[in-house]
């Protein structure tokens, strides 16, 4: 076996995801994976950390995320720039994966340690988020419910997409979840009012 074989990585998390969906993922070891894709453990520490990171590792939300915000144009208010986050996010790290996507999120589901590293990873994203738009001079709180608004309207539209039949984009999606829950805050809004 070659020590720098070509096409490693994406044949490790073939014979991963492959695996996961046999025989279930608590029960899938390291040494499986690797011998499936012909590949070493060596190699496969290349890559991963560890095996959830097969599923996990691909794309760092919450690096991500980072980067978009602070390379935004400084002129946008807050929730313009979770907006344009989101944007950027789903063109360039889901758009064209669906069907891998909604694999990878059936095994998720299948497990109840994955289940929990994925509401991780989902905080994970929202804290960064909020800590770069803190960065950007806007207050705690602002900057922690556009963050988290964004991760809730995110995330909605990705099962929602997964969900679809259609050939709807995931940002269009996204754009529906934020409208509904604009809806939903006004209607916080008014219950307030009702009770002063």
């Amino acid at each position: 076996m070659s020590r720098w074989e070509p096409g490693a990585r994406e044949r490790l998390e073939s014979a991963a995801l492959e695996l996961f969906e046999e025989q279930g993922f608590a029960a899938t070891t390291v040494p499986q994976i690797t011998a499936r894709a012909g590949l070493t453990t060596r190699t496969f520490f290349r890559y991963f950390t560890d095996k959830r990171e097969v599923l996990f590792g691909d794309a760092d939300v919450a690096e991500l995320a980072a980067a978009y915000v602070a390379e935004a144009p400084a002129s946008l208010a807050a929730a313009e720039l979770v907006v344009h986050c989101l944007e950027r996010l789903t063109q360039e790290r889901f758009e064209g994966r669906k069907e891998d996507l909604r694999r990878r999120r059936d095994i998720v589901r299948s497990d109840e340690g994955l289940r929990e590293r994925n509401l991780h990873k989902r905080a994970a994203a929202s804290d960064a988020l909020a800590r770069e738009l803190a960065g950007r001079g806007f207050g705690t709180a602002e900057a922690t419910l556009c963050a988290e608004v964004g991760a809730l309207a995110l995330f909605t539209a990705i099962d929602q997409w997964l969900e679809s039949g259609d050939d709807r984009t995931l940002f269009t999606l996204v754009l529906g979840v934020l409208e509904s829950l604009g809806v939903v805050v006004a209607g916080f809004g008014a219950v307030r009012t009702r009770r002063s």
